[in-house]
C-alpha cells in the first residue's frame, strides 16, 4: 500500500431517459485519482435532479458549468449532519468512510489528508451539450 492519493475527481452525466427540457437528471460517479495513473471509485451512488415549472426557455437556459460543479462536490459529500451530530463529526465519518474504501482497494489514505485534496468535476459529453 504505497501508492498514494493525489486528487479526487467527480465525474458527472446526463441520465437521458429522465431529462427533457423541464427536467434533468444527473449522476455523480466519486474516484481517487492515484500517484501512479490508476483510479478507484469511492461513490458511485449519486447525482440529483433539477426541474422547471410552468412555461420558459427550458431548462438549458440555467445551467452554467460552475454550478454543475458546484453541486458535484456538495452531492459527493460530506452530507448534512443527521439530528444530534455536528457539520464536523459528519464530516469526519464522510472522510474515514472514503479512506475505508481505498483500504479496501489496498491503497492506504489518511481522511483528514483526503480532505485536502484537490477536487476536480468533469462533464460527460451529453451534459457538456446541454451547458449554455
Amino acid at each position: 500500500m504505497t501508492t498514494a492519493v493525489i486528487r479526487l475527481v467527480t465525474h458527472v452525466d446526463l441520465d437521458p431517459a429522465a431529462t427533457d427540457d423541464r427536467q434533468l437528471s444527473v449522476s455523480a460517479r466519486l474516484e481517487a485519482v492515484l500517484a501512479d495513473g490508476r483510479t478507484r471509485v469511492l461513490l458511485d451512488d449519486r447525482g440529483w435532479g433539477s426541474s422547471l415549472p410552468g412555461g420558459g426557455a427550458g431548462i438549458r437556459a440555467y445551467l452554467s458549468v460552475e454550478e454543475i460543479e458546484a453541486t458535484a462536490r456538495t452531492v459527493t459529500g460530506p452530507d448534512e449532519p443527521a439530528a444530534g451530530e455536528t457539520h464536523e463529526q459528519t464530516a469526519a465519518a464522510h472522510w474515514r468512510s472514503l479512506a475505508a474504501v481505498l483500504e479496501r482497494h489496498g491503497v492506504a489514505a489518511d481522511p483528514r489528508e483526503l480532505q485536502r485534496l484537490p477536487h476536480d468535476v468533469t462533464l460527460g459529453n451529453a451534459l457538456r451539450a446541454r451547458v449554455s
